[in-house]
């Protein structure tokens, strides 16, 4: 841990978070390391949709290709048919290293993103991958070939070293071929040119990620999904971190807390680095219903996940 992340945890103030806790039981444990290609939290959504999957082929992009209304069960796809996400990117090429930048920070407009997806296309279609527009950040291609490729998650390749997330097997040569042709392609083109015109950072390659064939499966109907730690914690950013903590804690946490008041049953799951833990309300015995809940210190628990 860095010194400005423990710079961070000691000034971090979560009195909902602890009081919460006090009152669920720990009932689920997800733990693997830094290295997964899969993190916590994209393995926890994975659960939730009750999939079958293993590390880096987890369907995730065919679930998002569906939130964002494309025909990922259209009557001309094919059941082996598996989707990707093919998220437009800037790869900073160091000295010594290739990082790959968050691509939120393009603030990719929606000509500039069609413009640049149009013309890389047709590489995706003669790959005989069928390629998908979605929004700005996330395109999409179809293949049955994509149903055995192990992709690492956008998350765990953003401010990295991409030599430890791209993978050398023999299915990931297409992918490898096509960010080649992908950065040749845009290489001054108009799109790119008038953001370097505006000081911006042009589009030079693209991620490929959540490799899979779509499962069925839905989320429960009161599931919240709150990713505002996602971007500070990315970025390194721990002062935007500690606020977006502070928010959490004074707004969905202390809802929770209130819910638990109420007699409600609840659960939590946090999400870090490496692990993802469970929290859940359990049958409290008379003795802790008659002193009442203690309070347990947030600290330890973050510095598990």
């Amino acid at each position: 841990m860095s010194p400005a992340a423990e710079a961070a945890l000691k000034v971090l103030r979560l009195p909902h978070l602890e009081a919460l806790l006090a009152r669920l039981a720990l009932t689920g444990r997800d733990e693997a390391d830094e290295y997964s290609r899969t993190p916590p939290h994209e393995r926890a959504l994975a659960r939730l949709l009750g999939w079958q999957g293993e590390d880096g082929r987890w369907p995730l992009a065919a679930h998002w290709a569906a939130a964002d209304g494309l025909p990922v069960h259209a009557p001309d796809t094919s059941p082996a048919d598996a989707w990707a996400l093919v998220t437009p990117v800037h790869w900073h090429v160091g000295s010594d290293q290739i990082a790959l930048l968050d691509p939120a920070a393009l603030n990719l407009g929606e000509a500039e993103s069609r413009a640049l997806f149009d013309v890389v296309r047709p590489s995706f279609e003669a790959e005989g991958w069928m390629a998908h527009w979605g929004a700005p950040l996330r395109w999409y291609v179809r293949h049955a070939s994509l149903a055995g490729l192990e992709t690492a998650s956008l998350d765990r390749a953003i401010g990295r070293n991409l030599d430890l997330w791209i993978s050398n097997d023999l299915a990931a040569r297409p992918m490898r071929r096509l960010q080649v042709e992908a950065q040749m392609l845009w290489h001054e083109h108009p799109v790119n040119e008038a953001r370097e015109e505006r000081r911006e950072l042009p589009v030079n390659s693209f991620w490929l990620s959540g490799s899979g064939a779509p499962q069925p499966g839905a989320l429960p109907g009161d599931t919240r999904i709150d990713d505002r730690l996602r971007a500070p914690l990315l970025a390194g950013d721990w002062a935007a971190w500690v606020a977006a903590w502070s928010e959490l804690d004074a707004g969905p946490i202390a809802q929770l807390l209130a819910a638990t008041a109420r007699g409600s049953a609840v659960q939590l799951t946090l999400c870090g680095e490496r692990h993802a833990h469970t929290w859940q309300t359990q049958p409290r015995g008379l003795l802790a219903r008659w002193f009442g809940p203690k309070r347990r210190d947030a600290l330890p628990v973050l510095t598990e996940l």
